[in-house]
Formats: C-alpha cells, structure tokens, sequence
C-alpha cells in the first residue's frame, strides 16, 4: 500500500469521529449558549474526537473490522458523554 492509500484509509477511518464531533460541538453551543468554564470549541472539539477515535480502535480490534453498527453506537454514547460533560465546564 502506497502512501496516498494508506492516508486515505486512515482519514476515512477517523471522519466519523470528526463529523460526530463536530456536529455535537455546534450542536453544543447554540443549544448551550457561553458559558463560564466550558472550553473554547476546537478544545471541545479535540477532546470529543479524540475519545471518538478511541472508541473506533477498540470496536476495530474487538471486531476485527471497521464499520461495525455496535463501534458507531458506541461512538455516538462516548462522544454525547464527553461533549455533556464538556458542556458542564468539566467541574459539573
């Protein structure tokens, strides 16, 4: 596998975790509002995504395979409880 391959793969292995992020974040702010102590969105942003991507390398290896129905549910739950707990400025 060449190099342009293997970059596509990875990002289309990683884009469910950026657009689930990214829709939570903007989906966070306009229904949450400003308010004190919540990071700045690329922060929420990063720290959804990366529990995101987290959550599709252990579906892939419990699975065995991407794509799993079970590793997108899970990634929908881990996201919405980390842009929740995001939302409460971390201290609740």
């Amino acid at each position: 596998m060449d190099l342009p391959a293997l970059l596509d793969h990875l990002l289309n292995f990683v884009a469910p975790a950026a657009f689930v992020a990214l829709v939570l974040v903007l989906v966070g702010r306009l229904l949450g509002g400003r308010r004190t102590g919540v990071p700045r969105w690329w922060m929420q942003w990063a720290i959804t995504f990366a529990a995101g991507v987290g959550v599709l390398v252990v579906g892939l290896m419990a699975f065995g395979r991407d794509g799993a129905m079970t590793t997108y549910a899970a990634l929908v739950a881990v996201c919405g409880t980390v842009q929740w707990l995001a939302m409460r400025g971390w201290r609740g």
